[in-house]
């Protein structure tokens, strides 16, 4: 068994570092994580300028890119065996609903899951990792439990998010799907000390779409959410809509 281990936090992130002592013992681990935060980067590839790749003390590789950066570099540049498994994480903070499509955590499991390797993201609900070393142990019987009883389908794309709460290892699981934000990131004006104003994208508003089923509403309840993810956006339910229009066009 061989595992990739990316994140979006940088690989001097608490939670990578976690993750890592979490896998031991199930497989050859090899790491592969941004040089510095890349959070919100989504499946961002660095076309425009070269990647340099350094190891630290501790044997984690680090890029000067994305998190698919990371991943990608890691299953294309002959560096390392392919690796049987993917995760990302553990991520400072969560990522649900339309998060995702923001997310570095997520792009990095989905880039393996691009290559045909079965991936999972993991993410620690809330910021400044309360409960990282619970989270770490859940992570790993995750791990476990798909490994000794993988689904049918291959490659498969998890995301797994985690509350930030006392008992987490005795939280119960749940399947959820996707929930939603409110529509708007809204940017922010402020001036730097010369005057000059610039803007900042501020953070994401409360869930508008939270209901039973939802990761939201699993989280809120202090579940773990487990969320299979899929890359095809393909609006299937409205296709034959589609068809009709051009038809008749």
């Amino acid at each position: 068994m061989r595992i990739l281990i990316a994140n979006d936090d940088g690989y001097l992130a608490p939670g990578i570092s976690a993750l890592v002592e979490a896998c031991q013992g199930l497989g050859h681990i090899d790491v592969f994580a941004p040089e510095r935060n890349a959070s919100g980067t989504s499946n961002a590839l660095t076309l425009h300028a070269p990647l340099s790749l350094h190891t630290a003390s501790n044997g984690y590789r680090y890029v000067s890119g994305t998190p698919s950066d990371c991943v990608h570099l890691a299953l294309t540049a002959g560096l390392i065996e392919p690796p049987d498994l993917v995760l990302s994480g553990i991520n400072n903070g969560a990522n649900m609903g339309d998060d995702t499509l923001y997310s570095g955590t997520v792009a990095a499991a989905t880039e393996g899951h691009l290559f045909g390797v079965p991936a999972i993201a993991f993410s620690l609900a809330d910021k400044g990792w309360r409960h990282l070393d619970q989270a770490a142990r859940v992570a790993r019987r995750v791990v476990e439990q798909v490994l000794a009883r993988p689904p049918a389908a291959r490659p498969f794309l998890l995301n797994v998010n985690m509350p930030s709460i006392d008992t987490l290892e005795q939280a119960p699981w749940v399947l959820t799907r996707l929930g939603r934000r409110h529509a708007s990131f809204p940017a922010v004006a402020q001036h730097n000390p010369r005057g000059d104003l610039f803007y900042w994208i501020g953070s994401a508003g409360e869930a508008r779409e939270e209901g039973q089923g939802t990761d939201f509403h699993a989280v809120r309840h202090g579940q773990v959410s487990i969320t299979p993810l899929q890359v095809d956006m393909t609006d299937h339910t409205r296709m034959p809509q589609w068809q009709g229009w051009l038809d008749q066009a």
